[in-house]
């Protein structure tokens, strides 16, 4: 299983949200890069980003940080955060973003998904975010039309590789994440998933690494010292 230690972006700094609110943020850093360095003293080959700054006005708002994490480290980097159209996509891949994640644009805007996904392939990930069963849009604060399973269904038909899968409930509460709902996904579809929300310990990586989920994002158990990255990169493997 691949390990996914995550910055999100907000003001130049890395930072966190409880339950994606952002009125309950804590910065962790004034300096992303450093922390992208630091990722990989401890082993990490892959680095997930979000510019939260960017979801909040459409457009990257970081498009300099993702460049010099490409430019200064060999980390797989994927991003998300506000990719709602051709141009933002392209932007990243050519700054060295190894995978864009589409978020509300993959439910609400088909067509962009498509075409996304015929210039790119795999280079287009997805981000599934789920709140009581539904997938949740607009920086979660508005739930789609599709149930969980529609919305594998419909990725998986359409040639989605990877998904980025949140339980909003996990995210940033330390309380565990939702290994049965990766399993069940996991058994269900023939999609790559990344477990986001929540991994909290050490068990959790490996609950997740034995059930055969593709990778788990860590976030705030890292910069809490909850998880030691070292430790969850062998215990992937």
């Amino acid at each position: 299983m691949k390990i996914f230690p995550a910055i999100d972006l907000y003001g130049g700094k890395a930072v966190r949200l409880y339950k994606g609110d952002y009125a309950q943020m804590t910065v962790y850093n004034d300096d992303p890069v450093s922390v992208a360095r630091d990722f990989v003293k401890q082993g990490a080959k892959y680095i997930h980003v979000v510019d939260l700054e960017g979801a909040k006005i459409g457009e990257p708002a970081h498009l300099d940080v993702v460049q010099k994490i490409a430019s200064e480290t060999e980390l797989f980097i994927e991003i998300g955060g506000g990719i709602r159209n051709m141009e933002t996509v392209e932007k990243y891949l050519s700054v060295g973003a190894d995978r864009v994640i589409l978020g509300t644009a993959a439910v609400t805007d088909e067509a962009f998904l498509k075409a996304a996904l015929a210039a790119y392939g795999d280079k287009i990930a997805v981000g599934a975010d789920i709140a009581d069963g539904r997938i949740a849009i607009r920086g979660w604060v508005e739930k789609s039309e599709y149930t969980t399973d529609a919305f594998f269904e419909k990725m998986q038909a359409l040639g989605v590789k990877t998904i980025i899968c949140t339980d909003i409930s996990k995210d940033g509460a330390m309380k565990g994440t939702n290994r049965a709902l990766y399993k069940e996904l996991g058994e269900k579809y023939k999609i790559d998933i990344v477990a986001s929300g929540g991994v909290s310990t050490i068990e959790d990586v490996a609950a997740l690494a034995a059930a055969g989920t593709y990778g788990a994002i860590i976030g705030k158990a890292y910069y809490i010292g909850a998880i030691d990255l070292a430790e969850a990169i062998q215990v992937a493997k």
